[in-house]
């Protein structure tokens, strides 16, 4: 399985990956909040990669803006960020994008996210990730040990919110690229423990565990009612 886009990716820069449905809560264009920050960033810190993947609802024509802006934003950005944005994407390109990715993305309007799958499968394959606090990270973000939070963790904030973007620059500008680029040992003890501590909670035994115990076996034990004897 091979996809080409000629975007011009290299194996030096830091590749973010941000794979989801492509509708507004899910936020992908967080990261362009501010564009020239972003070219500044990886000018002076190091090259920065992005590839996109995820589909809109038929009906969703904002889901489908926001995939094309993605692109627009990826031709204005050519020669400081490289960007692709992946068709097709199902459970194959799923897992080369969660096996393949340096840091994953996740920027998610609190507090809409459901679960956030994509983000236990990439710790799975030791990839940490750079998320808003919301869905599984809220219990699986442990700062600078499985990954980074973006944002506070006493606010809801609104959908793009500048305080959660320039947080997500910080981040990236003060300690994940410095990380990647500088200190490898730093790096391997960051993807252990996304494999240690979330990989192995945030896993389909757990979910039909706590199915059984917490839902299915106690709707079996619980009294019948006199409406329903």
């Amino acid at each position: 399985m091979s996809y080409t886009t000629n975007a011009g990716m290299t194996l030096e820069a830091l590749t973010l990956g941000f794979a989801s449905r492509a509708t507004q809560c899910k936020r992908p264009i967080l990261l362009f909040t501010d564009p020239e920050r972003l070219s500044a960033l990886a000018h002076t810190r190091g090259p920065l990669q992005v590839v996109f993947a995820g589909k809109a609802h038929p009906q969703d024509l904002p889901g489908k803006e926001l995939v094309q802006q993605i692109h627009r934003l990826g031709t204005s950005l050519r020669g400081a960020v490289t960007i692709a944005y992946l068709e097709n994407y199902d459970m194959g390109l799923g897992r080369l994008l969660t096996a393949g990715s340096d840091v994953w993305l996740n920027t998610p309007q609190r507090p809409l996210e459901a679960s956030g799958t994509s983000g236990m499968k990439a710790a799975l394959n030791g990839v940490p990730s750079l998320s808003t606090l919301d869905g599984w990270w809220i219990e699986g973000g442990i700062e600078g040990l499985t990954g980074w939070t973006i944002g506070r963790d006493d606010s809801i904030t609104d959908a793009d919110s500048a305080d959660e973007a320039a947080d997500l620059y910080d981040k990236l500008e003060r300690v994940v690229i410095p990380l990647l680029n500088n200190d490898c040992d730093g790096l391997i003890q960051v993807m252990r423990h996304s494999v240690a501590l979330n990989a192995s909670s945030f896993n389909t035994e757990r979910m039909l565990d706590q199915y059984v115990t917490k839902a299915y076996s106690a709707v079996r034990r619980a009294p019948r009612s006199s409406a329903t004897q």
